[in-house]
């Protein structure tokens, strides 16, 4: 198997850091915007996208700052995703960190894909 790059994306949010945390940590909320829909049982998170299931482990988080996860099929691997919350210090301005990982050439379609779902996010908050 091709191994995976890590990529950052970082994209302006206009949303209180609280705020933006339940959106990127809630099945509930993940599922206006980055899934059709997601379940969870515990750590395990399922996203459903048409006909498709991905799950998930919700291997770290820290409440308004990050939640990280794992794809079922990267398990025994080095990749993740993440999405972070940066606040600027001085502007207060908050940002969204998308850590993922992909094959060499999938990167640009990966950042597309986040960047569609960002959309729908900033959609979804009215941001």
């Amino acid at each position: 198997m091709p191994d995976k790059i890590k990529f950052e994306l970082e994209i302006p949010i206009h949303a209180s850091q609280n705020f933006l945390f339940q959106y990127i940590s809630t099945p509930d909320a993940l599922g206006e915007w980055f899934a059709d829909n997601v379940n969870s049982r515990g750590k395990l998170f399922t996203f459903i996208w048409d006909d498709t299931e991905e799950v998930a482990t919700r291997i770290s988080q820290k409440n308004n700052e990050f939640i990280r996860f794992k794809w079922e099929e990267d398990e025994g691997e080095d990749y993740y995703f993440e999405l972070r919350i940066q606040v600027d210090d001085l502007t207060k301005d908050v940002s969204l960190i998308i850590v993922d990982f992909a094959e060499e050439d999938e990167i640009e379609e990966s950042k597309m894909f986040w960047e569609n779902q960002v959309a729908e996010l900033k959609h979804a908050i009215g941001g």
